[in-house]
């Protein structure tokens, strides 16, 4: 019963330490762009409204994009435990999220701070913009970007702080390293794939 929520910076390596850490602990991640984009694909009712809000290039509003996670984390995949990746970004979506796990008689474990030395993720960015061809993420963009993290998601940090749920990781190093100092930081709290 592993039950994580991954924050971090654009370019921290989220998604790779995501997918790395559900399959280390055999639950499902659970990213909010992937759920949007599930629904889309199997037309849900949640999916269909989604969809008009994405084809506008609009944010999918809270009220929607809570009710896609309290869905997918009720499913029978994630009774066992789930890694959040992108949920919750706002303080609304943290009680949203309380409450979910309220009604389900369970609780957040650990939340792991992915941090890095904001220009070194500025290199990274840029120079995985170059490698795909990526013209939208200029310099100016991803700081832009780290700029809107800093702002919305330092009070969820500082919420977490407060309940003692979070283990800051150095984000910074080969992707294997940083796996290991989540790995020891989690069997720390006690949290290791048989516990």
């Amino acid at each position: 019963m592993t039950r994580l929520l991954l924050i971090g910076p654009p370019g921290a390596g989220k998604g790779t330490q995501a997918s790395l850490l559900a399959d280390y602990f055999g639950i499902p991640a659970i990213s909010t762009g992937d759920i949007f984009r599930e629904n889309v694909k199997n037309e849900t009712p949640l999916g269909v409204e989604a969809k008009g809000f994405m084809d506008r290039g609009e944010y999918v509003p809270d009220s929607l994009t809570n009710a896609l996670v309290k869905d997918r984390i009720s499913q029978p995949d994630a009774q066992k435990g789930f890694l959040l990746d992108g949920y919750p970004r706002t303080i609304d979506q943290v009680n949203q999220l309380d409450g979910f796990l309220d009604e389900m008689g369970k609780k957040l474990d650990v939340v792991v701070q992915l941090t890095a030395d904001s220009e070194e993720l500025v290199r990274r960015l840029a120079k995985r913009a170059q490698e795909q061809g990526r013209s939208d993420d200029t310099p100016e963009v991803i700081r832009h970007r780290q700029d809107v993290y800093e702002e919305q998601t330092a009070p969820l940090i500082d919420v977490y702080v407060s309940r003692s749920l979070v283990a800051k990781i150095d984000g910074l190093g080969e992707i294997n390293d940083v796996t290991g100092r989540i790995i020891e930081a989690l069997a720390a709290r006690g949290l290791t794939p048989d516990a």
